[in-house]
């Protein structure tokens, strides 16, 4: 009984993490005159780099702050999940001044992913990410884009994932970020055995 009430517990305290805020759109208002969501405006003008599956038949999209926390978090939880699927990583520019030109230099790198990597290894450590690099105006100004397309959607909040359920082909979205378990679920992979093991709370 104990058991079960400490792995409830686990997998609630997974399923949402947070997310960042732009505070500079105002829900309602953009909300209300959102273009609808859609893949086949995601494939043709959102600019990112792929993690995982180069062929594989779904994609999940992935807008993010390189500035956000909760970015961090979702990038970690994804990489269990990346030999079942491939995840396009959006850079969008909405918290602070480095925003923009860090996700341009992810963007402008030869290898984004490990850019990615030790991105994020120095927000985790406080130390701000990685420094911008000179020559990115191109790389900035598909940020940008990519900006006005999240706005566009109607999203307010980052990490912003939009995909179709691997089990139902449905559309999904959600905006905040999420364990590992819990995005396997949303997504409709398989949890890998080292993540499960991991996420089960033993009392």
């Amino acid at each position: 009984m104990l058991k079960t009430f400490f792995t409830v517990v686990a997998l609630a305290s997974t399923l949402l993490l947070g997310a960042c805020q732009d505070k500079a759109s105002a829900p309602t208002a953009s909300q209300g005159s959102a273009t609808p969501v859609s893949i086949t405006t995601l494939q043709a003008e959102a600019k990112g780099f792929s993690v995982g599956v180069p062929m594989s038949a779904r994609t999940v999209y992935v807008f993010f702050d390189p500035q956000c926390p909760h970015c961090t978090a979702l990038w970690e939880a994804a990489k269990p999940l990346k030999n079942q699927i491939r995840f396009l990583w959006i850079p969008v520019g909405i918290l602070n001044s480095s925003s923009t030109a860090q996700g341009a230099t992810i963007l402008a790198t030869p290898d984004p992913e490990v850019a990615m990597d030790a991105h994020e290894a120095s927000m985790n450590a406080k130390a701000g990410g990685i420094s911008a690099s000179r020559d990115i105006d191109v790389q900035k100004a598909a940020v940008t884009q990519n900006t006005q397309l999240m706005t566009r959607f109607g999203f307010t909040s980052i990490p912003t994932i939009v995909a179709t359920q691997a089990q139902t082909g449905a559309l999904i979205t959600q905006e905040g970020s999420m364990g590992t378990a819990a995005l396997a679920n949303f997504l409709g992979l398989q949890l890998p055995v080292a993540s499960a093991a991991v996420s089960t709370v033993k009392p």
